[in-house]
């Protein structure tokens, strides 16, 4: 249940095998594990004490998997950013979180330097680039903290707390997720059972490593002693090259990336026999969309993920074998899959009495992979942390062989494009214009998306403002994936309850008609 352990113990018992692999850059085990040692030496020497924070904004790269593993090396807890948040949600997580020390690659580095400029507490920048690429004058070179000299691991574990990973939240704030050593490798034993991660596994790392669905493979990679192969972000051509280049084996998707993969032409003229698993999850897989990528990638197996980060991130899946539409395995994929080995999931009413099979309720989880709570936030956490229970905010309904249906969201929460957006972010964002009076946040369904971000908003007498001008209001607060792709603006007041509550189902209703649940 230590981080740090797994990569020594790989490195004992795999040194010469590949463990990192990013275009030219090829490091076996005991390389990697060196690094690590020696780039912890270097956090340690910026004055990192135990339970220090350690953030990154940045594209993934054979750098990103370096962070987090010498963060726990040297005793520290790893924070990363989304690099899609505006500058106001960045310096937030920031100040939050209190991190003294922010890596950013070339791209970033504009931005991380306007966080300092802005206030953020920052005390180190670290440029994570090659050697070639110069580091502003009041920077450290990533490069420069590898040549450190190496340190015994800090010996963090168990509950520690090992990441804070960040998402959004039901009152405009976000949240840090506290995930302990022990989640995560309670989550990656979980993963090589389902997956078949092994030694000899070569992992694709295309999902942005600060989501946690991305992030999690890492631990589980190293876990078994595979192999990272990392690519900066999911382009169809990088993405197939590097298939076929290194002989990929697994890797993790969302569904809008396996659409545009779809679309692509020549797909089957390319070399991808080595590719045995796709991983999902962020959103269920259109029915049709699933059925098409059976047809062309006939040598590749199928497995859905459900979780939430607050889970480390996985609590049901949907195994290959019941991804058909044929014989007596067809008929669930719809669902979310089933528990995995270590997860108690649940479905309760709102008095905690767990539901037979077939009635809808909250989804809930307990086991060792729930989060620790959230960072700064006791009252949230003993909200959603009851009678040893993680309660998701999702609705659904198990069937009598135990397959979990998600059918709406009890929580305000949209998914776009795998992205979790909190209808109170962006309703307070919409609130800051002056012209506003009042609004109303929903996701509506888009066969591209999953879901889109739709709001419904009333203006102030007197006063006027186009679609595009709230649009750009938006999107100065918040990440443009936050913001809405639709507006309506109403001419009256937006439909209430009698205790003058939006009613959201309302406004829901005409978007999801004809639908069988109210998420997509």
């Amino acid at each position: 249940m230590q981080l740090a352990q797994n990569v020594r113990r790989s490195a004992q018992l795999y040194p010469d095998q590949p463990a990192l692999i990013e275009g030219d850059v090829r490091y076996s085990w005991r390389q990697f594990a060196e690094r690590v040692a020696r780039l912890a030496g270097g956090l340690q020497g910026l004055g990192l004490a135990p339970g220090d924070r350690v953030a990154m904004l940045a594209d993934n790269s054979h750098r990103y998997v370096e962070f987090f593993f010498a963060t726990f090396w040297a005793g520290g807890i790893a924070v990363p950013i989304n690099t899609r948040w505006a500058e106001p949600e960045v310096r937030f997580a920031l100040d939050d979180c209190g991190a003294r020390i922010l890596i950013a690659d070339q791209p970033h580095a504009e931005a991380a330097a306007a966080q300092r400029a802005g206030g953020a507490r920052i005390e180190q920048l670290v440029l994570a680039a090659d050697r070639d690429v110069s580091a502003p004058a009041d920077w450290l070179h990533w490069e420069d903290l590898a040549c450190s000299a190496a340190i015994e691991d800090a010996g963090r574990g168990f509950e520690d707390v090992a990441c804070l990973f960040y998402t959004g939240g039901t009152t405009g704030r976000s949240k840090g997720v506290m995930l302990t050593h022990a989640n995560l490798v309670t989550n990656s034993l979980t993963a090589m059972l389902n997956m078949d991660i092994r030694a000899g596994t070569v992992h694709l790392h295309v999902s942005p490593l600060f989501h946690m669905a991305g992030g999690a493979r890492l631990f589980s990679v190293t876990l078994a002693g595979g192999t990272h192969v990392v690519i900066p972000k999911f382009e169809i051509e990088p993405f197939l090259a590097a298939i076929e280049r290194e002989r990929v084996n697994i890797t993790i998707i969302v569904p809008t990336m396996l659409n545009r993969l779809m679309q692509h032409p020549d797909l089957e003229r390319r070399d991808l026999s080595s590719l045995k698993l796709l991983s999902y999850g962020a959103s269920p897989m259109p029915a049709a969309l699933l059925q098409r990528a059976l047809e062309r990638l006939p040598g590749v197996r199928f497995l859905q993920s459900y979780g939430m980060t607050e889970l480390s991130p996985v609590a049901t899946v949907l195994t290959p074998e019941f991804h058909t539409f044929e014989g007596p395995n067809a008929g669930f994929t719809a669902s979310a899959g089933r528990p995995v080995y270590n997860a108690d999931v649940a479905i309760r009413d709102p008095d905690g009495k767990r539901l037979p099979p077939g009635e809808i309720g909250e989804v809930c989880v307990r086991g060792p992979m729930v989060m620790k709570g959230y960072w700064n936030q006791p009252e949230l956490t003993a909200e959603v942390l009851r009678d040893g229970w993680m309660h998701t905010g999702d609705g659904g309904y198990m069937d009598e062989r135990g397959f979990l249906y998600v059918v709406d969201r009890i929580k305000d929460m949209i998914v776009t494009g795998g992205e979790n957006v909190y209808s109170a972010e962006v309703e307070d964002a919409i609130y800051a214009h002056p012209a506003v009076a009042e609004c109303a946040v929903i996701g509506i369904p888009s066969d591209q998306w999953g879901e889109v971000v739709h709001a419904e908003v009333v203006l102030k007498t007197g006063t006027d403002v186009t679609e595009a001008e709230l649009l750009a209001h938006c999107k100065a607060r918040i990440a443009g994936f936050k913001c809405p792709r639709s507006i309506h603006i109403h001419d009256g007041e937006l439909p209430k309850s009698g205790a003058g509550k939006i009613l959201k189902t309302e406004l829901r209703a005409p978007f999801w008609r004809d639908r069988q649940r109210a998420v997509n």
